[in-house]
């Protein structure tokens, strides 16, 4: 059961990006500003790959951990 939901918060994450989309302060001031709004995105879409890398890494290490003891 916990799988499950496990994988299915991982499909609305990935799914659904615009929920999950973030900048730091001067980032979205400069791209405000702006009219170029594929830039803003491409900035967007890039934050979010970029710390997501590191949660799947480290999900994976558990995952392996969890293995390991269990069998």
């Amino acid at each position: 059961m916990k799988k499950s939901g496990f994988f299915i918060l991982c499909a609305i994450v990935f799914l659904l990006p615009e929920y999950s989309e973030a900048q730091c302060a001067m980032c979205r001031a400069v791209l405000e500003s702006e009219e170029n709004r594929s830039a803003a995105e491409g900035v967007n879409n890039g934050i979010v790959y970029l710390m997501a890398v590191p949660y799947v890494l480290i999900a994976g290490l558990f995952y392996f951990i969890y293995k390991k003891m269990k069998g």
